[in-house]
């Protein structure tokens, strides 16, 4: 298929970033290669067979799959890790005064964003843009493997590790490349693409937009301008809205969706659905029976968003369900961590009010004796716009324990703690059992006195909360020996 045009795609042609990966093999350097989305994208860099190289303030677990690759990495930043370097790339989280952006200026090196660089290969090849306030990881990860499975050989950056794939990134020498469109600095609406999905649309990242209005402008954007299909979820206000869109196509349980879930049957690590599409003035089409190894509605809707999008691509019904049946989920999406003296351990990244409501749903339906539910706010500027509305998400929760907020990097504002949750859920129920627990060291030696068998310990957040599973599990293994 070629590849649309700026103007066809909608794409303003004026924001052109100085970065062509189109010809020579180019020497690039990340600054803040160690996050997901940097390394994601220094992954694909070199496997187009560009010279990678990256630094970042501490080793993490990304970075040895890089070095296997051939990339050059640094830990700490210092302006003689540029090298010869021909472009610098920094991550969102990168200061302009960082010694090697301010090397690169002084030298002139053009220095651009991670949207600049995502942009420039999405030039290169159809890209398939998933986006929306939550879901977009699980969703584009199960269209990457559906396409993998039907033998498409797709390119792929995504914000999660795929567990059939082992990997969130991969530069493939088939028509397609899934990317995950992230709206929290408006990257979604700069990249070029050939299709999209829209999963969710609801308050987040204001501090970027400014207002709702500005962020569901922004989806009606990505959504408007994209040249190809969009398919849309039919269950979401936000992303319903965007149905109207010519040549968007919607799903869900809704039964104004254009491919509709029906017999949706819940367990607690899989889900199973039937799925009508589009018929003709006798009813709707029967397309069959769909199984998936992850439970949740919301996994349900995932998936079904990932078999539309195939389906509009050329793929069989077939072709998709039978990818998605080997589908087992995503690094922190309702991930099963382990299980001691009969507590079962699962963490999430769910860090927003309908996130947390859906994972909380999923656990439910998995029929533990009681949920024991750990919550860690992330950031200070989401828990300032967003803290009234976790008031009603944790009613499947038996108990609640709520951290402090995790800063990822911003500076702390008064009033403003991991109080503020639990206020708005005692102050709309007043009998919940809740705990407030701001302090790492507190929260493990709470957990281990609490948790009894037949537990369910669910941990939610998109912070440093995940390192919570593990030493529990070690305390109560040591406990037991």
């Amino acid at each position: 298929m070629p590849d649309p045009g700026p103007s066809e795609r909608g794409v303003p042609t004026e924001t052109e970033p100085d970065l062509d990966l189109s010809g020579t093999a180019r020497r690039i350097h990340l600054v803040g290669i160690g996050g997901s989305g940097m390394s994601a994208i220094a992954t694909v860099l070199a496997g187009m067979g560009h010279r990678v190289s990256g630094s970042d303030l501490k080793e993490s677990s990304s970075l040895p799959p890089l070095r296997a690759l051939g990339v050059e990495v640094f830990i700490g930043h210092e302006p003689d890790h540029l090298g010869e370097a021909d472009v610098v790339a920094i991550s969102s989280a990168v200061s302009p005064t960082n010694v090697e952006v301010a090397a690169a200026v002084a030298r002139g090196i053009p220095v651009v964003s991670r949207a600049d660089a995502l942009r420039a290969i999405t030039s290169l090849r159809p890209t398939i843009a998933v986006g929306g306030t939550h879901g977009k990881t699980t969703t584009a990860s199960m269209l990457a493997l559906v396409l993998v499975d039907a033998g498409r050989r797709p390119s792929f950056v995504i914000g999660g590790e795929v567990n059939e794939i082992g990997s969130g990134a991969a530069w493939d020498d088939g028509d397609w490349f899934v990317v995950e469109a992230d709206e929290s600095d408006g990257t979604h609406v700069r990249l070029h693409r050939q299709a999209a999905i829209v999963t969710s649309v609801e308050p987040d990242h204001l501090g970027h937009h400014g207002s709702i209005d500005a962020l569901v402008g922004a989806f009606h954007r990505f959504a408007a301008e994209t040249a190809g299909p969009v398919v849309v979820c039919a269950d979401d206000p936000g992303a319903s809205a965007l149905a109207g869109i010519d040549g968007a196509v919607s799903y869900g349980t809704s039964e104004h969706a254009d491919f509709r879930l029906t017999g949706v049957d819940l367990a607690r690590s899989t889900c199973s659905f039937d799925l009508l599409g589009p018929g003709d003035r006798s009813g709707p089409a029967e397309l069959g029976r769909v199984d998936i190894a992850v439970p949740g509605i919301h996994n349900a809707r995932n998936a079904t968003a990932a078999l539309v999008m195939g389906l509009q691509l050329g793929l069989t019904f077939d072709e998709a369900r039978h990818g998605l049946a080997r589908f087992t989920g995503v690094a922190r999406r309702f991930e099963f961590r382990g299980d001691a003296e009969g507590v079962t351990f699962i963490d999430d990244y769910a860090h927003l009010p309908t996130e947390v409501a859906a994972a909380l749903a999923a656990a439910r339906a998995g029929d533990w004796a009681r949920i024991v539910c750990v919550f860690q706010p992330h950031r200070y500027s989401r828990t300032a716009d967003l803290w009234p509305s976790f008031a009603d998400c944790f009613g499947e929760a038996d108990h609640l324990v709520v951290t402090d907020i995790y800063s990822a990097g911003e500076q702390a504002r008064p009033g403003v703690t991991g109080k503020l949750i639990v206020d708005a859920v005692l102050d709309a129920h007043p009998w919940r059992r809740v705990a407030y627990l701001p302090r790492h060291d507190e929260l493990v030696g709470y957990l281990v006195g609490e948790l009894r068998p037949g537990d369910l310990c669910l941990t939610l957040g998109a912070g440093d909360l995940t390192a919570i599973p593990d030493e529990v599990l070690s305390a109560l293994v040591r406990r037991s020996a």
